[in-house]
């Protein structure tokens, strides 16, 4: 399958962060929000990205140019149907995500491979509600996407041996890093990273060194870039808590 075009379902960090990505790397982003106020939201949030990028000399205007050249943000479910592959950036809610993909198994072609973000979510749940569970896999990019190489790879129970080849060819397309994952809760990084920060909290809540003393310890002792107690902050505490029950459940 040649990949020229990537949908992109919702535009908050993560999915225009990966717009951004996609359409720099010479594709064509198609991005989807549920509204026109959260649309615009998304384009001004991709331009000043840009713009603090080239500041900061990690972006030329050039770049910039070419990226807004292949953007395409709006509203439109349907414009999906172009993609090659559709990646769910929408909050990890299993419901929400069987909805939108529940839409787009009735608009795209069976050979569109499906995708989602979800570090929390089955991908072989979400692959019951789609015509070629098959075609169904995860694609976790870390925020900030700009900044960070890794994509997790997963593997649904179903997923095909050829999804998973242009899936890791797309992301190797992208400037990305690509890693087998085989379905397990919070797949590798999360599953690695949370109980860091909730041992951190921990250490924090019973006074055995002060916040700034745990984030120098861990950043100089384990040659971090940040400390736990800031990578929870950045991933926002609501979803820290949201990762947590869901990895104690499962």
């Amino acid at each position: 399958m040649q990949i020229t075009t990537i949908g992109i379902i919702g535009g908050g960090r993560v999915g225009s962060g990966v717009a951004i990505v996609t359409a720099k790397a010479g594709l064509r982003a198609i991005l989807t929000e549920k509204s026109e106020e959260l649309a615009a939201a998304a384009k001004d949030a991709i331009v000043r990205e840009m713009d603090t990028q080239i500041a900061r000399w990690g972006m030329t205007e050039s770049e910039k140019k070419l990226v807004l050249t292949n953007l395409d943000v709006g509203t439109d479910l349907d414009r999906s149907a172009k993609a090659q592959i559709i990646i769910c950036a929408i909050p990890d809610n299993l419901e929400e995500q069987k909805s939108v993909f529940r839409r787009l198994t009735t608009l795209c072609d069976p050979e569109t491979i499906f995708t989602t973000n979800a570090t929390v979510l089955s991908i072989t749940e979400l692959a019951t509600v789609i015509t070629h569970p098959e075609n169904m896999i995860g694609l976790h990019f870390l925020n900030p996407v700009l900044k960070t190489k890794l994509v997790e790879i997963v593997r649904g129970f179903k997923t095909s041996d050829a999804t998973y080849e242009i899936s890791k060819k797309c992301v190797q397309s992208l400037s990305k890093r690509g890693i087998e994952v085989f379905e397990s809760p919070g797949f590798v990084t999360t599953r690695l990273i949370l109980p860091l920060l909730n041992e951190a909290m921990y250490a924090l809540m019973e006074g055995v060194a002060s916040a700034e003393d745990i984030e120098t310890a861990m950043k100089l002792g384990y040659n971090m870039q940040m400390g736990p107690l800031e990578i929870a902050d950045r991933i926002g505490l609501d979803r820290v808590l949201i990762s947590m029950d869901h990895l104690f459940r499962e």
